[in-house]
């Protein structure tokens, strides 16, 4: 009996280590790690006055199982499967030492609280694994990202624009219509991330939480004076991204705060599809350099200054016009991805 509470108490602590360590390292994930820790160190405290009592009874030599090969091998395809296969770990190794507590004993810590403890695994590898889904989503965001202006397409399938868009090398496309009501736009909404998803490409709803919420879209992008980032962040599921427009350093870094997973600075250049003051390439370059998320250039791109905007060391950049004013809207989409140097601006922040 002291053999199997040893094994599966080692096997509890090993899987919980493992899932701690992606928290921690991987993901950067401060409260995630944190309550891995306390667990671990919560599970292991419950059996310390036992301590003395598995050491002795531990006989590796002797156990049949010690070193079998696990049937699943020892490869993972990615990390999503190394955090699966040691929640599972642990919730197997607990479930037998709930069991095993079940028989009593004054050493033993209640079923009750070790049950509790198999139930918060639950918990925290779901959270985990939507914690990786996102971050790599927010890798995802970089290249060439349309911004879906209704209003300046003038009358032309929103559809159809986003299909040749995307054929052409758009990596990310974000609908935005501030002229109809959002009860319209859900059927054209899920039109867009139908076709967004047939392609791999994120699709980010402007603005409404709502819209994003009710189509499921991949995320949300939010200007200064819009919704709150916090709030959106604590709104969506947490795979979902949230963008923030800003048009300098504090603005950025105070969005990166709030939970923002990528930053849109601009205007970077002379625009005439939004009103806003000229951020310049050197701001751009601060911005960059100054979070950890990525930075999509936006503003007045075009395919004769884009590679300046990707010199500044940013993700990618955000059209509008370059796009949807162009008489070929693929051919136009080509030409701009194709002076996009992807090996600019994707270092790991």
């Amino acid at each position: 009996m002291l053999r199997i509470i040893d094994a599966n108490l080692d096997r509890a602590g090993e899987g919980l280590r493992v899932l701690e360590d992606v928290a921690r390292f991987l993901l950067d994930a401060p409260v995630l790690s944190r309550r891995l820790k306390v667990l671990r160190h919560t599970i292991l405290k419950g059996f310390r006055s036992m301590e003395d009592q598995l050491l002795r009874a531990r006989n590796v030599e002797s156990d049949t199982g010690a070193f079998s090969p696990s049937p699943e091998g020892t490869k993972y395809e990615d990390v999503v499967a190394l955090v699966k296969a040691n929640g599972r770990r642990v919730q197997e190794s607990l479930r037998v030492l709930e069991e095993l507590a079940r028989l009593g004993g004054p050493s033993l810590p209640s079923p009750q609280q070790l049950e509790k403890a198999r139930f918060e695994t639950y918990e925290l590898e779901q959270a985990i694994i939507l914690a990786l889904w996102r971050d790599e989503r927010r890798k995802g965001m970089n290249g060439l990202y349309l911004v879906l202006d209704i209003a300046c397409l003038h009358g032309r399938d929103p559809l159809v624009v986003a299909e040749q868009a995307i054929a052409g090398g758009v990596r990310v496309l974000q609908l935005r219509d501030k002229l109809s009501g959002r009860g319209g736009l859900i059927e054209l909404a899920r039109g867009l991330k139908a076709i967004c998803e047939r392609n791999n490409v994120p699709f980010i709803v402007n603005d409404y939480v709502d819209l994003a919420l009710a189509v499921d879209a991949h995320g949300v992008h939010l200007g200064q004076d819009d919704f709150p980032v916090s709030e959106a962040r604590r709104l969506l599921p947490s795979d979902r991204l949230v963008g923030c427009s800003t048009g300098s350093l504090a603005e950025a870094e105070k969005a990166q705060e709030h939970g923002a997973d990528y930053i849109a600075a601009g205007a970077v250049f002379p625009t005439k599809t939004k009103d806003r003051a000229v951020l310049g390439l050197e701001r751009l370059g601060e911005i960059a350099a100054g979070v950890r998320v990525p930075v999509i250039g936006i503003g007045g791109i075009n395919e004769n200054n884009v590679h300046l905007a990707m010199g500044m060391n940013i993700a990618g950049v955000a059209v509008i016009s370059a796009i949807l004013e162009a008489a070929d809207t693929e051919e136009a989409a080509r030409r701009l991805a194709g002076k996009i140097d992807l090996g600019v601006g994707r270092m790991e922040k």
